[in-house]
């Protein structure tokens, strides 16, 4: 399978496994690149010197192209990006801000610079930015999200009317079939996150990977959005954030009871009352903890499947 994405990353299938704090660690990133993906390391739940020490092992479990993805809120952003650098990682993506901050200067290194939108608005501008590509995320994907609820069925085409840079699609995507529609929208390539969240490779503690293998159709909410809109599985947690809003909180109010660490709480130590467990809405879809190899090479049987399928009516 040969397409934009494919040649850009220098991978076997058009399949990005999604840089999620607290999940992606190296051992997921390097499963999904020895299995032709592109796997990422997320930077989100790392201290610099805990992201190089993951860079390396991914460079020894690994022969193929992987990359990080960085969150441009991060504190230590500049320490992070310079890791980056000095280990030779040839390809970033980067989200939750501007990415004309830093895709110029990678981009001088030789790194490719790929940004996470919610929008069609700041797809514009990350192409004026000159990223190498976008993935454009809607409103069903887990984790931090875009405040416009825009859904993925809907955004990759408005984003595709308007811009010629590949576009990945993700937010709701977990099967060769998601795959497959979310390219006949107009989408290069897919980037998963939620499926590879369940995998045996995944960072995430076993009482979160059980989690959302239980997970049901409206069983996780976007909230938060007073401070960055989040979607989260329905637990106890939650159900405080739902209380605290019908007695019209400050804002204040709404960061003191979100405190520090909840999403390392819940997803990385396995608190799943009082932990923030973030996952995407298509954790209705999966059904069985597996081996990362194993989830691609099923979402890439089930695409060719169903594409013969459709050339053959």
């Amino acid at each position: 399978m040969t397409n934009k994405i494919t040649e850009l990353f220098k991978i076997k299938y058009p399949i990005v496994q999604g840089g999620m704090i607290w999940v992606s660690g190296y051992k997921l990133a390097a499963a999904v690149s020895n299995a032709g993906g592109l796997g990422l390391i997320g930077a989100g739940s790392m201290y610099p010197e805990v992201l190089r020490e993951h860079i390396q092992k991914c460079k020894k479990a690994t022969t193929k192209p992987f990359g990080v993805n960085v969150p441009m809120l991060y504190p230590d952003i500049e320490k992070i990006i310079e890791i980056i650098i000095e280990e030779g990682v040839k390809i970033v993506f980067t989200s939750a801000g501007n990415p004309k901050t830093y895709t110029s200067y990678l981009k001088e290194k030789g790194i490719t610079v790929v940004h996470v939108v919610s929008s069609v608005k700041f797809a514009l501008k990350s192409e004026v930015a000159g990223v190498d590509a976008l993935v454009c995320e809607g409103f069903e994907a887990g984790g931090h999200n875009g405040r416009e609820e825009t859904t993925t069925f809907t955004l990759i085409p408005m984003v595709k009317e308007q811009l010629k840079i590949p576009v990945i699609a993700a937010g709701g995507i977990g099967t060769g079939r998601g795959m497959l529609a979310a390219m006949i929208l107009g989408a290069d390539g897919v980037q998963i996150g939620s499926r590879f969240a369940a995998t045996e490779e995944s960072s995430a503690h076993i009482n979160f990977k059980n989690t959302i293998v239980d997970v049901k159709d409206g069983g996780t909410q976007l909230t938060l959005k007073e401070l960055a809109p989040v979607r989260l599985v329905k637990n106890n947690f939650y159900n405080q954030i739902q209380e605290l809003y019908q007695q019209n909180p400050t804002l204040d109010e709404i960061k003191d009871l979100l405190g520090r660490a909840r999403a390392k709480k819940g997803m990385f130590e396995g608190d799943l009352e009082n932990g923030e467990l973030e996952i995407g809405q298509v954790a209705g879809l999966i059904h069985k903890i597996k081996p990362a190899k194993e989830v691609l090479d099923e979402i890439i049987a089930e695409f060719n499947s169903v594409k013969a399928l459709i050339a053959s009516i």
